[in-house]
Parts: structure tokens; C-alpha cells; sequence
């Protein structure tokens, strides 16, 4: 048992005192004080028995029965986040209700029907990012300004994949619908920029099946990221390339219409130490539009002071738990990372950041969308 794993074990047995008492608050209005104890009991028991194996699973992700994702892992994480969300609630209501009760000259109680109230909303909030928000995808069109751009290619399109962490909890089927929606907006060009796999091995032919499917002018086109190296990253390329897409790493390609081009760059991994901007950008013809796949947003500042026009990238998820129609603001990701979704420009280069499809840790999204992402360039000034 790793470190880790122990960490996670002990963070989800602390989450289910808060449960506790709103559980028992519950109960306790409808049976003996005796059961109600009982069934308590037997409640955070089963809650923390059955951490170990949603842990590995997350871990160590394999193939599982449909009936054991739908029947037990996604009803846990609801269960899970309810605990989640209970945990500021419970510890302000705790502190709160006996400062009133004093104040009211009222015997101290214990607020069960607070508990239970806060526990039954966070199972409504769990049930909506799990089950509801986290399976339904937008198909987002933007237009993408580049002052450089050559006229031939004003008006290419670029369907824009990214994070799709096919798994157990994130299925073959849902990815194909995301590369079908890819396909019904006909780009010139599909590009996946990058965790393609939540961890492992398992899902590897998954991930080839489904994006192989993939169709544009000018093929489909991949970056790895991070999570694509937890287990070998080799056997997925092999596989991508047999369906035919292309798996660029610190490499670049010209993309030609008629006599105008364009230069498509790809660098690998960061966190794993294989990105190579400078080998990446070695074969780049002199004043050529650029548009590097980068899975991490924070090489941004390098490529644009390497005069890269565009950069896709990925990663952040934007947080997958934001504050609802303030996830540029306020969400996990604009906690840890600089460029967490969306667009950023740095003098005439611009960042787009996708907000992803899948999920990794617990599979909810709040506040943030599934996006498959149509990206259209423009030649002209980018507006700020």
C-alpha cells in the first residue's frame, strides 16, 4: 500500500465524521435511538470499506463491469462529494449553532437536523456533477485572431481535443461520441492535445479505437501528456499510429495550401522531462505561422518569446469544480496553474487552454463543461 493510497484512505475515513452525525441525524427522526446507532455504524463502515477499491481503481485503472461503475463507483463518488461538500458547512455549523444557543439562553443541542439537511444537499450537488454534468458535452466555436496568419489560411478549422482520460469511469462509447461531434463541424484538422489515458495499460486499444475514428483534411494529430506515460507510453503510440494518427513529439510538420503555409509543432511531455521546444521549432522555414500542441500551458511564456502564434494545450481540466459562471475566477486550476482555461496572450502569441472531456480523481465536474472545441483561425488582430 503506497503512501498515497494510505493519505487518500485517511482523508475519506476523516470525511466521514461530518457523515456521521448527519447521517444520524437523519435516522434518528425516524427509528429507535438504538438503531439509529446502528445503522450509523454500519453506514461509515460500508462508506470506508468501500474507499480501498474506488482508490485503486482510480489508481490502477483496469476494466470493470458496467453494472460495477454505474451500479457502485459513480453512486460512491456521489456519496463521496456529498461528504465533501458537508466538511466548511458542518465545521461553521458546529462552531455557529452553540454560540447562538448561548446567546438565546437556550440548552446546548447538538444540530443533527443541520447536518442531515447539508449531507441530503451535497448528495443533490454530488449527484448533479457525477451522474448529470461530468457525461454531457458542449461543442464550443471559436474564432482565433492571428496577425500573421496567410490568407489562404483564413478560415481553417481545428477541432481541439484534450484530456480525455478514457477509462473505466470515462468508457470507449463516450469517447466516440466526442470524436463524432468532432467530425460533424468537418475541420481541416483534429488535434488531441494529450491525456488521452487516466493511468496504465489497459484502456490503451480503447483510446486507439476511438480516436482513429477521427476525420479532417489534414488528419488527426496528438501530443502526449503526463498521465499518457502512467504505465508505457510506446504501446499507445504504436497503436495511434497503426489507426493513423499521428503521434508528434518535439517535432513540427508544414501544412501547405496552394503556396501558403503554416508550421504545426508539437512538443512531448513536461512533467516527464521529454519536451524539446527548441528540436520541436528546429525545422520551422523563417517567418512561418506557428501553431504548437503543448498538453502543459505553462510553457507558454517560452514559445511565445520563441514567436509562436498559437498554443494549444490542455491539463487543467479548468479545476473540473468551479463556481458556476465564474470558473475563469474562481476554480481549483486558477489555484495552481497561471493559464488554466481559456485564451491568454503574451505580446502576438496566444494561448488557448481546452477545459478537457474527462476526469481524473473523483469523476465530477462543477461550474466547468466537456468541451470539444472548433477553433477557426482569422487573419487580423486578436481581440482583447
Amino acid at each position: 500500500m503506497s503512501k498515497f493510497f494510505r493519505f487518500l484512505l485517511m482523508v475519506t475515513a476523516g470525511l466521514h465524521v461530518p457523515f456521521a452525525f448527519a447521517f444520524f441525524g437523519i435516522m434518528s427522526s425516524r427509528v429507535s435511538a438504538p438503531l439509529a446507532y446502528a445503522a450509523t455504524a454500519l453506514a461509515v463502515l460500508a462508506g470506508i470499506g468501500l474507499a480501498p477499491g474506488r482508490i485503486r481503481g482510480g489508481l490502477y485503472d483496469a476494466h470493470r463491469s458496467r453494472w460495477i461503475t454505474e451500479g457502485v463507483d459513480a453512486p460512491y463518488y456521489v456519496h463521496w462529494c456529498a461528504c465533501v461538500f458537508l466538511l466548511v458547512p458542518f465545521v461553521l455549523v458546529s462552531i455557529g449553532s452553540p454560540i447562538l444557543d448561548l446567546a438565546r439562553g437556550e440548552p446546548l443541542a447538538v444540530p443533527l437536523r443541520a447536518y442531515a439537511a447539508l449531507y441530503v444537499a451535497g448528495l443533490g450537488v454530488g449527484f448533479y456533477g457525477v451522474m448529470v454534468r461530468r457525461r454531457l458535452y458542449r461543442v464550443s466555436r471559436l474564432d482565433v485572431f492571428l496577425e500573421n496568419l496567410p490568407q489562404a489560411f483564413d478560415g481553417y478549422r481545428i477541432a481541439h481535443l484534450s484530456d480525455l482520460h478514457i477509462g473505466a469511469m470515462t468508457p470507449k462509447a463516450r469517447a466516440q461520441r466526442w470524436v463524432a461531434a468532432a467530425n460533424r463541424e468537418a475541420p481541416d484538422l483534429a488535434v488531441v492535445t494529450g491525456d488521452m489515458v487516466t493511468n496504465g495499460v489497459d484502456f490503451h486499444q480503447d483510446i486507439a479505437d476511438a480516436l482513429g475514428g477521427l476525420r479532417a483534411k489534414d488528419g488527426a494529430v496528438v501530443s502526449m501528456g503526463n498521465h499518457d506515460y502512467f504505465g508505457e507510453g510506446e504501446p499507445l503510440m504504436s497503436l495511434l499510429g497503426e489507426r493513423g494518427v499521428r503521434v508528434m513529439r518535439n517535432v513540427g510538420e508544414t501544412m501547405r495550401r496552394g503556396d501558403a503555409h503554416i508550421y504545426l509543432a508539437a512538443i512531448d511531455d513536461v512533467w516527464t522531462r521529454r519536451a524539446d521546444m527548441e528540436k520541436a521549432l528546429a525545422e520551422r522555414p523563417s517567418g512561418a505561422t506557428t501553431v504548437l500542441l503543448a498538453h502543459d500551458p505553462r510553457t507558454f511564456p517560452e514559445a511565445a518569446a520563441r514567436d509562436v502564434d498559437l498554443v494549444l494545450s490542455g491539463h487543467t481540466h479548468a479545476g473540473q469544480v468551479a463556481l458556476p459562471f465564474l470558473g475563469r475566477r474562481v476554480s481549483f486550476s486558477h489555484l495552481a496553474h497561471a493559464f488554466h482555461v481559456g485564451f491568454y496572450r503574451h505580446g502576438r502569441s496566444t494561448l488557448y487552454v481546452h477545459p478537457g472531456l474527462g476526469t481524473t480523481g473523483p469523476p465530477v465536474r462543477l461550474g466547468t463543461v466537456p468541451t470539444v472545441a472548433i477553433l477557426t483561425l482569422r487573419r487580423g488582430q486578436p481581440k482583447e
